[in-house]
Formats: structure tokens, sequence, C-alpha cells
């Protein structure tokens, strides 16, 4: 039991410490699908980043009441903890079974979802809008066209001649305008390869999260089920 009490005190503690961490998976999550939403229509995908702050908000009441029942047990508290900790768990279970999910779907359709941004902003190009979404895109994540800037020469046609947005040009070469003459100049990158850097980190993140939690409140439950074999359970009238 001194062992058990010890354990619940320490993992309330832990709880805190996580919730920080979900947070900051949930947040980064919804701000991505956000920022480069004309490439994410489908405003579902969002929800495993939700369902992380959700599970963040309900971590520190969590976090509270393990260390209160390892300082002093108490039934209330105790059933209240096992539900909150099943709370957890559905919430966990049902975040990572997502980000998974729609890691997988979302990847594979993100080289077709450049490529036609791509082609629709090349007869803007004289233009220079500079705000579309390509642009935001290239700016954000300091790349050029899908896989290179030779991208943008592919998207070229007869009426509409070849020409590279100045979103493409590296911060440090203010006087870049997208000239083929110093391509060097321009971001090296293709934007597929790190949207799906940043989808892949931001999906599994979540992912492994999750999973490291379910297992410390399986810790939690176990220690918690310890404390609570020395009541009769005609007693614990909250369960």
């Amino acid at each position: 039991r001194s062992y058990a009490r010890f354990l619940l005190g320490f993992l309330g503690f832990i709880f805190w410490g996580t919730a920080a961490a979900q947070m900051f998976g949930g947040v980064s999550v919804i701000l991505m699908f956000n920022n480069y939403r004309s490439l994410f229509q489908e405003s579902y995908l969002s929800l495993p980043g939700w369902l992380a702050l959700a599970t963040a908000l309900t971590l520190l009441p969590t976090g509270i009441l393990a260390v209160s029942i390892s300082v002093k047990c108490s039934r209330n508290q105790q059933g209240t903890f096992m539900y909150l900790l099943l709370l957890l768990l559905c919430l966990e279970m049902s975040s990572a079974a997502l980000a998974c999910s729609y890691h997988v779907r979302t990847a594979s359709h993100l080289e077709s979802a450049i490529s036609y941004l791509v082609h629709q902003h090349n007869w803007t190009c004289s233009q220079d809008p500079g705000n579309s979404a390509v642009d935001v895109m290239q700016k954000k994540l300091k790349c050029c066209g899908v896989h290179n800037y030779t991208d943008w020469l592919k998207a070229s046609s007869l009426y509409h001649p070849a020409c590279i947005p100045e979103s493409c040009c590296k911060e440090k070469h203010s006087h870049c305008r997208g000239d083929l003459g110093h391509v060097e100049w321009l971001s090296e990158e293709g934007c597929l390869k790190k949207l799906e850097d940043l989808l892949c980190f931001s999906m599994l993140y979540i992912f492994w999260c999750c999973t490291v939690l379910s297992i410390l409140e399986l810790l939690a439950a176990v220690s918690n089920g310890i404390l609570m074999r020395r009541q009769p359970f005609h007693e614990l009238h909250i369960l």
C-alpha cells in the first residue's frame, strides 16, 4: 500500500506535465490544418487535436485527485478518479486511432493537392499577388514547388510563360525576384516533403503521447485499486 500511495502521488505530478504535452500536440495539429486549409478541405481532420485538448483539460483534475488520494484516501475521490481514468482512456484511444488513420489518408492526397495549387497559381505570376495559398505555404515552410523549383517550369504553358513566385526566394536574398538566372537564391526543398514531415510529426506526436499516457493511467488505476481493496465494497457508494 505504501508503494501504491507513492506511485499514485508521483503519477499525479506526471499527469500535470503530460497535460502540457497534450496541449502542445493538440494546438499544433489544429494550427497546422488551419494554416493549410486550402490543402486540407475536410474540417474533421483537426478532430485528433481537439480530443488532445480535451484530454489535457481532463488530466488536470485527474492529477489533483491522484495526489490527494495518495495523501488521504477518500472513497468518493477514489471512485471519481476511476471514472476520470476511464474517460481519459476513451479520449486517448480515439485520438490515437484517428491520428493514425488521418496520417495515412491525408498523406496520400498531399501531392495532388499541392500540384493543383501550383498549376492554378501559375497564371497570376505576373500580378505577383503574394497572398495566395501557395505563397503563404512557400513562405511559412521555406520551400518551392511540389518537389523543387522545376515544378513551376512544368506548370507553364504557351500562353503563360514560366515564372517562379517571389515566395520561393530565401529570406537572406532580398533582391531575389524569382529569377531563373539565380537558382541558388531559391529554396531547394519542395513543399511536399516539408508538409509530409510536419504532418508526420504532428500525428505521431499525438499517437505516442496517447499511448504512453494510457500505460501510465493503467498503472494509476492499479495503484488506486490496491488502495480501494481495504474498504468494503458496499461502502463505495459512488461506484
